[in-house]
């Protein structure tokens, strides 16, 4: 069930949008191509918001993931930006320790989400003023404290969570009542989706995050998009 406040959350988030949009020209939604990047993407492109959507394409992602790309562009004419990581790094890195030794360490499992995910995203957010993310509080106890508008001290620039306050059960009212497309992944028991080896359906009862590198322990579950020198990069909170 929705939110009690469900429609002033929609209003703060299409406001909160509108205000990157106005102010920090050029900005981009850094997508997973998941439920929450979907209810923003459906915002941004039905308002014609001049923000960027790109997606962080690892080489690791499932396919049901990847299809996500296609009907985007099917439902909304859109052509979602692909970033990649460098060659020579993940040949380097799969030489070096095997395609899979993410499960030999948390060290390896971070190197291997620095050099497909971090890297790429550096790119991505090159000569940017904002990027924005799907985040939420209820995700998992290291998003607990997150805030809609933060500073960005490692990218230098402003960063947005405009479903902070969102609930899961908002999320998919939005995209039931939206029609939204979405993750054919999300039927099958994955509610947090990143990539193939390193996801899995969750149990019921289970923390939303819990499929996310399942091996690890829970307070090291973030792939190091939102982590500087092992801290959550929302150092400072911006009054908005």
């Amino acid at each position: 069930m929705a939110s009690e406040n469900y429609e002033a959350l929609i209003a703060a988030t299409q406001a909160t949008l509108e205000r990157v949009a106005a102010g920090f020209t050029p900005a981009v939604l850094a997508s997973s191509l998941a439920a929450e990047d979907m209810v923003l993407t459906d915002m941004i492109l039905k308002a014609k918001l001049p923000i960027g959507i790109f997606t962080l394409e690892t080489g690791r992602l499932h396919a049901e993931t990847l299809a996500v790309i296609g009907k985007i562009k099917e439902s909304y004419g859109y052509n979602v930006e692909l970033y990649r990581p460098e060659p020579a790094a993940v040949e380097n890195y799969v030489t070096q320790h095997g395609l899979n030794a993410f499960y030999d360490s948390v060290e390896l499992r971070k190197e291997c989400c620095r050099i497909r995910k971090v890297e790429p995203l550096k790119r991505a957010l090159s000569g940017k003023q904002a990027w924005i993310t799907g985040q939420r509080r209820s995700q998992s106890s290291t998003r607990a404290a997150l805030d809609v508008q933060e500073h960005d001290e490692a990218h230098g620039l402003a960063k947005f969570n405009p479903l902070a306050d969102w609930s899961e059960d908002d999320v998919w009212h939005y995209i039931r009542n939206h029609k939204v497309p979405y993750n054919a992944l999300h039927d099958k028991g994955y509610p947090s989706i990143g990539c193939e080896p390193c996801t899995r359906a969750i149990q019921p009862g289970e923390d939303v995050r819990a499929g996310r590198w399942w091996w690890e322990n829970p307070d090291s579950k973030e792939c190091g998009l939102h982590i500087v020198d092992g801290k959550l990069i929302r150092i400072k909170q911006v009054s908005q």
